[in-house]
């Protein structure tokens, strides 16, 4: 959906009109350009849509995540103050949403309703990603994690979080990190929550948290598969996923929002991070 180059808009809510029963979940995008020139086409994740489909990513460029729902979670409000700032001046001139699927089904009608206003904002929000790959084995529990440092000189205010993960996901935690004058590493948690619960955004559990430059920023997913084959971290159906999103609103721009790792067996906390008192599983 193009949106109006002339004038900033400030995107202050959401409200999804679908179910975890035709859409597996959703997620909003912001983009400069979009990936297609088509209404619709194949996002290229998940399972393919089929030839009448062009295959293309969701944007053309960096992708801006803006919402992202699953498993029935109700309608999000920002806080009050605060909004994504879209439109006029800023890189995202598009709005797309995906809307992936676990299986084929006919007609849907899925999509989000969205608040916004002409009327500027002070706090502009924004969404981190941390993410990782992977190999879930057969028969074994085994936790996914990510962690970078902030080397921007930004200070970031953490207002929201999701988790999102398939039917193997436990938990899906996520913390501030702060190294002190002793080496020893302090973490606050910012929030959890078991994946397979609605995915909506969560208050965060101390809004007064702040994000500054030199913090690291981590998370850290458990997985349980009891079945006889191993999972890849991926995009599809078929695949698992480790994903912790965190909305947080900024005065300034902060421009690098996604924290990737390669998951287990390659990354660990303590080995590849150098992190140390991780808190317990």
């Amino acid at each position: 959906m193009p949106l109006d180059v002339t004038t900033e808009h400030y995107l202050l809510s959401f409200k999804p009109y679908a179910s975890m029963n035709k859409a597996h979940h959703m997620l909003l995008f912001g983009c400069d350009e979009p990936g297609s020139d088509e209404l619709i086409w194949d996002c290229g994740e998940m399972t393919k849509a089929g030839p009448n489909f062009e295959r293309q990513p969701s944007c053309k460029g960096r992708p801006n995540i803006l919402y992202a729902w699953g498993r029935d979670a109700p309608k999000l409000t920002l806080p009050q103050g605060v909004g994504f700032k879209v439109g006029g001046d800023t890189d995202i001139k598009y709005l797309v949403l995906q809307v992936h699927y676990m299986k084929k089904i006919e007609t849907d009608y899925s999509g989000v309703a969205i608040e916004s206003t002409i009327e500027p904002v002070e706090k502009v929000a924004n969404t981190l990603l941390m993410v990782t790959g992977g190999i879930l084995p057969p028969k074994q529990q085994e936790t996914f994690e990510t962690a970078c440092i902030i080397d921007e000189d930004v200070e970031l205010h953490p207002f929201a979080f999701r988790t999102h993960a398939h039917r193997h996901g436990v938990k899906i935690s996520g913390w501030i990190v702060h190294e002190d004058e002793e080496g020893k590493d302090k973490w606050e948690l910012i929030g959890e929550r078991d994946p397979l619960l609605p995915q909506n955004f969560q208050p965060v559990n101390n809004t007064n948290l702040v994000i500054r430059q030199g913090d690291i920023v981590a998370a850290r997913c458990v997985m349980n598969n009891k079945e006889n084959k191993a999972f890849m971290m991926g995009n599809t159906g078929e695949d698992e996923m480790c994903n912790y999103y965190l909305m947080y609103w900024v005065y300034e721009k902060f421009r690098d929002n996604v924290c990737y790792s390669p998951g287990a067996p390659e990354y660990r906390f303590s080995t590849n991070a150098g992190l140390n008192h991780i808190p317990k599983i």
